[in-house]
């Protein structure tokens, strides 16, 4: 895979995770939230068995590698699906998107490096941003929003260690290991911490196909390979775009409308982004080579 290869595939898989968000609010209008990612999760598990190699069987670096990328996927999800039964999907993604901001931070610390002050201005620059998203006059910041923070640093991780592992094993066999351990998690939340149900409504049923095929299967399996033949800050700034398409997104199909104060917000959110990735681009060589070291 060629380098604009790699950025055209995360690109394809950021506008499908960008364009879910609508799918999965419109899901949690027939389904408890942890019940509907032990569902979306399980049945995406199944349908990668077929292709997946399973021989040799993971050593323990691999099955530690595939249950960190797990367990940080389950709890992002678990924390975004939850915050969108009270948040809407706009301000959801524009929260989300402030793990790019965290990938590189987190990259540079595992590499021992202090983070630039253009970082910590971008990082502050961006939370000015959520500031104003959720200011008091657009409803102030709400429990989901708290709930898709802790999503969003989640996904920061993530991001990080699917740069590191993607290129150290078979990147459909991890992309297996995270979300079965995602639908495991998903279904002991769902039994632990809500009264599980589900409508299988016609509308339920649109919306589970769409994430279990794009957004729960397609687009890790995209971002598996794609970020083999990038860093991790490369692939956060592609991930800058999620949040435009799920606005854009939210807006054709739920009529949803911003203030000009939050779309001020979202722009400093994604400002914020691009100051932080930017000074980290003439190098990505050699931080690929100290990550894989």
């Amino acid at each position: 895979m060629t380098r604009r290869q790699a950025d055209l595939a995360l690109l394809a898989a950021t506008f499908l995770w960008g364009t879910s968000f609508v799918a999965v609010k419109s899901a949690l209008g027939d389904a408890t939230p942890f019940a509907f990612i032990a569902v979306r999760f399980g049945i995406a598990a199944l349908a990668l068995i077929p292709g997946t190699r399973f021989r040799p069987a993971p050593d323990r670096a691999e099955l530690v590698g595939g249950l960190l990328l797990g367990a940080l996927v389950a709890v992002g999800f678990i924390s975004q699906t939850a915050g969108l039964v009270i948040t809407t999907p706009s301000r959801s993604a524009f929260i989300v998107a402030v793990s790019s901001i965290l990938a590189p931070v987190i990259a540079l610390a595992l590499l021992g490096q202090r983070p630039s002050w253009l970082t910590a201005a971008a990082l502050a620059l961006a939370m000015f941003g959520i500031y104003l998203l959720t200011a008091p006059d657009a409803g102030g910041l709400n429990r989901g929003d708290l709930l898709t923070l802790i999503c969003a640093g989640c996904f920061g991780g993530q991001i990080v260690a699917v740069t590191v592992l993607s290129r150290r094993y078979d990147a459909r066999r991890l992309v297996f290991w995270q979300i079965a351990t995602t639908a495991l998690l998903g279904a002991l939340s769902a039994g632990l911490l809500e009264h599980p149900h589900i409508r299988w409504t016609p509308g339920f049923l649109e919306a589970l196909g769409y994430t279990v095929l794009f957004a729960s299967t397609i687009c890790f399996l995209l971002q598996m390979s794609a970020q083999r033949h990038m860093s991790s800050a490369r692939a956060a700034l592609i991930f800058c775009f999620e949040p435009l398409f799920a606005a854009f997104t939210s807006w054709l199909v739920l009529g949803e409308r911003l203030s000009l104060v939050q779309w001020v917000g979202g722009a400093l959110i994604l400002l914020g982004m691009l100051g932080t990735e930017l000074p980290l681009q003439p190098a990505p060589e050699r931080r690929a080579v100290t990550l894989d070291g």
